[in-house]
């Protein structure tokens, strides 16, 4: 049995320096406190095992200052100082020591171990030939040493590593990695590293990075985390090849400039381009945080289109969002660029390039129990290029809103809704392309009272409503000779009445085996508004919404107050669900709807106005009508991961599907995400948007997407998305993610049509992209994940988090 001594000491660990020497030979996996995986491994873990920290071979002291030891033998030397040997083991508090040999000197300050040397603290490993321990202060070195950070996963080697007196490590001769014990996929050398916990961060002079024992890239002085806290200091660079720019670098370099707020510096290399400059500014206080972002290239050289060529190109955007108090809130926006093209060549992502526009904001928001007001100026610059004066949007400026509504005891209530505002927008008001409901400028208010009465019992429901539609305006219509007889002052006002109502029947079935709650829920709904001319009153913020399953329920055909639309109908329409009995989670759900016009639609957009008089148009016929297309939907959770969603729009009149869409979708979060679907819309079914934007063709597509994860770090993700109307393929992404243990690639292939924003197919161009990412997990990413958020747009069901992206250091 070994001997045990005892005494009182201030410290275990600290400094003694000595002269560096060449880094050793790697250890066994088992001598790092590595654990493999056996068969609790989880089902998505990267790698192949684990750090688990054994526990401690003798029990602490009574105090935390009391050094415990344990030996095969004891002894004293002729000056007095305390022999150790054998398997020698010291423990002070958390911390603990492992030699062959232990000398400790007459006053009991330094101890001198021989080796194998191991020390141990919670989540911290060092084993090594020989060290020197000070027990009155934060001082320690070990000879020829290997370490381990558990909780961050960091291992590597060192001449000597010593801890100095302030807590830091220092390494000298040192490698640096994440990797697995007997991996060589990536390390850190260095001649001189420092390891600073408390900071979270390290830093080496003389460094190289290796990868399978290859040097690839030489700093004289490098800065690193070593945890998630943020670090000033070069990031990795971004690296993309498009058609239009060729290569494209960006190196960006982060400055954390204190613990609320940072900044990011990129300079930028486009070799068809040219050399840019852009910036980000982040900040974060208690009730307010913000975001300011912008880019600078000079004298484009003009890429392979040279549309641009000598133009100085630019984009800024910031953004606010603050906090008065919980109820009253305020945000602020602004964004504008160069042109309208510069997104589609300088986004640095799949959804950068596709920003369609700018915001200008600011908001004064306040909701309360009964009233919510808002005052706020908007505007947007819409990235079309070239950009004519009529594809311009009108700028709010300002708006002030105020809405409130009152519950009744027994289902009376009663809604207020009201805004003024002055509409404005730069352009040549003398333009003829312009339209004359489109040329004014001016200040409009308006105000809806409504009252209503609602009662919902669990077998159903009887809502009716009326509000009353009131609208003043105070115009500039700019002496136009087409607007010489509309009116500076014109008013609006009209009633628009509905009455709503459904049953809810249910019965318990047995279908296949199981039981099952079906519902029946037939839904009856009346709708009516005058008709009023309405052809000479601007038109600054409305549109004709197109048809849906829930426009079947609503009076309102058109969005914004500057249309009304005159409206006498009546709709129909039925449902049903399957519940699950013992859960009661709905599997099933079918609905069928029409709507039934008494009267023709007789206020139209002003946009559209002549090919709506035009009786052989399908506007022309939509207004006119007698019936909507008959419109069904169903949902239907097919098994836990198989899904199926359908739509149909059927003109029972002239035979025909207006519009009908079907997905089938699989989705196992964890393995394989599958999508399948189609679409089909025929040409002006949407009359939403500018005449550029409405289809001159029946559109038939084809879309297929899926993300599929071949092994725990290897995942594929694609898409493709097929005009069979044109015989084209629209877009095709292709990617791909490794994502191991200690480092992650990512890589994306995006093959697309360019619509310059019109549905002109004359107009179309085709593009291509290739980014290329990846991350040594513990040092940081190239490429700042730049397919992350198109995936998850692209492909219904992932999430960026999703197959293989990088979320840190990996179990």
């Amino acid at each position: 049995m070994g001997q045990r001594i005892f005494w009182t000491a201030a410290s275990l660990t600290g400094l003694l320096s000595t002269m560096a020497q060449a880094a050793p030979q790697p250890l066994p996996a088992s001598e790092l406190d590595w654990q493999a995986w056996g068969d609790d491994r989880p089902a998505n873990a990267l790698c192949r095992g684990r750090y688990v920290m054994p526990d401690y071979r003798i029990d602490a002291g009574s105090t935390p200052s009391q050094v415990r030891t344990e030996s095969d033998d004891a002894g004293y030397g002729s000056n007095g100082e305390t022999l150790l040997d054998g398997e020698v083991v010291l423990r002070q508090g958390d911390e603990q020591l492992e030699a062959k040999r232990a000398t400790l000197n007459e006053a009991r300050t330094n101890v001198s171990l021989q080796g194998p040397v191991a020390y141990r603290q919670p989540g911290f490993l060092v084993r090594g030939d020989s060290g020197e321990m000070a027990l009155n202060s934060d001082a320690a070195e070990i000879d020829q040493a290997h370490y381990v950070a558990h909780q961050q996963r960091l291992r590597g080697d060192a001449g000597q590593l010593a801890r100095l007196e302030d807590g830091r490590y220092r390494l000298q001769d040192a490698s640096f990695t994440t990797c697995e014990p007997q991996s060589s996929l990536w390390k850190l050398v260095s001649s001189d590293i420092t390891l600073d916990q408390k900071r979270g961060y390290g830093t080496a002079t003389h460094a190289r990075m290796e990868i399978e024992d290859v040097p690839v890239f030489y700093w004289p002085w490098l800065r690193f985390p070593i945890d998630d806290r943020r670090l000033s200091g070069f990031l990795w660079p971004s690296v993309s090849y498009g058609s239009d720019s060729g290569l494209d670098y960006a190196q960006p370099f982060y400055l954390n400039l204190a613990p609320n707020y940072d900044a990011t510096i990129t300079p930028r290399y486009i070799s068809e381009r040219g050399e840019a400059i852009g910036g980000q500014l982040r900040y974060l206080f208690e009730e307010d945080a913000g975001t300011l972002e912008g880019n600078y290239l000079g004298h484009d050289e003009g890429g392979d289109d040279n549309e641009h060529e000598g133009e100085d190109r630019w984009f800024v955007r910031y953004a606010h969002d603050g906090l008065f108090s919980p109820r009253t809130t305020y945000n602020l926006r602004y964004g504008a660029a160069s042109d309208g093209d510069y997104f589609d060549d300088f986004g640095q992502t799949f959804e950068q390039q596709d920003t369609d526009n700018l915001e200008r904001l600011a908001r004064l928001n306040y909701q309360g129990t009964t009233w919510n007001l808002q005052a706020r100026a908007r505007g947007y610059q819409k990235l079309d290029d070239p950009l004519r004066d009529d594809d311009k949007p009108f700028y709010e400026l300002p708006a002030l809103l105020a809405s409130a509504r009152w519950d009744q005891a027994g289902g009376l209530y009663e809604e207020f809704n009201s805004s003024a505002t002055y509409f404005w927008r730069d352009v040549n008001y003398s333009d003829p392309e312009i339209i004359p409901q489109e040329s004014a400028t001016g200040a409009r208010v308006h105000v809806a009272p409504a009252v209503g009465f609602r009662r919902s019992p669990s077998w159903g429901f009887f809502e009716p409503r009326a509000q009353l539609m009131a609208t003043q305006y105070d115009l500039d219509w700019h002496d136009r000779e087409d607007t010489s007889g509309f009116d500076n002052s014109p008013n609006r006002v009209l009633p628009v009445l509905s009455v709503d109502s459904g049953l809810i029947f249910e019965r318990d079935a047995s279908i296949f085996g199981s039981d099952w709650r079906q519902t029946l829920e037939p839904r009856l709904y009346y709708a009516y508004a005058p008709y009023r001319d309405q052809s000479e009153l601007p038109q600054f913020d409305s549109r004709e919404q197109p048809l849906s399953y829930s426009q079947l329920w609503s009076p309102y055909r058109f969005s914004g107050t500057d249309r009304i639309g005159d409206i006498n109908k009546v709709s129909y329409g039925v449902s049903t669900r399957f519940l699950e009995d013992d859960t009661g989670r709905e599997r099933l759900a079918l609905s069928v709807g029409q709507s039934h016009y008494f009267e023709d639609r007789r206020v139209i957009d002003a946009r559209f106005e002549d090919r709506v008089l035009n009786e052989q148009s399908d506007l022309s016929y939509r207004n006119t009508r007698d019936r909507s297309p008959i419109v069904a939907e169903a949902d239907w959770q097919i098994t836990d991961r198989w899904s199926a969603r359908q739509s149909l729009f059927y003109d029972d009149h002239r035979n025909r599907t207006e519009k009908a869409t079907s997905y089938l979708t699989y989705q196992d979060t964890d393995n394989l995400i599958l999508n399948m679907g189609y679409r089909w819309t025929v040409q002006d079914f949407d009359p939403f948007g500018d005449q550029d934007d409405r289809l001159t063709y029946n559109r038939e597509e084809y879309d297929l997407s899926a993300a599929y994860r071949l092994t725990p770090a290897i995942s594929l993700l694609g898409r493709y998305l097929y005009d069979q109307t044109n015989n084209r393929t629209l877009e095709t992404l292709a990617g791909v993610r490794f994502n191991d243990c200690c480092y992650g690639v990512q890589l994306a292939w995006r093959d697309y049509i360019d619509d310059n924003d019109t549905a002109r197919i004359s107009d179309d161009d085709r593009k291509q992209g290739l980014f290329l990412s990846f991350i040594f997990k513990g040092l940081g990413s190239v490429g700042q994940g730049s397919t992350d958020g198109y995936f998850s747009e692209a492909i219904p069901g992932v999430r960026e988090d999703d197959f293989g992206a990088y979320t840190g250091v990996s179990n």
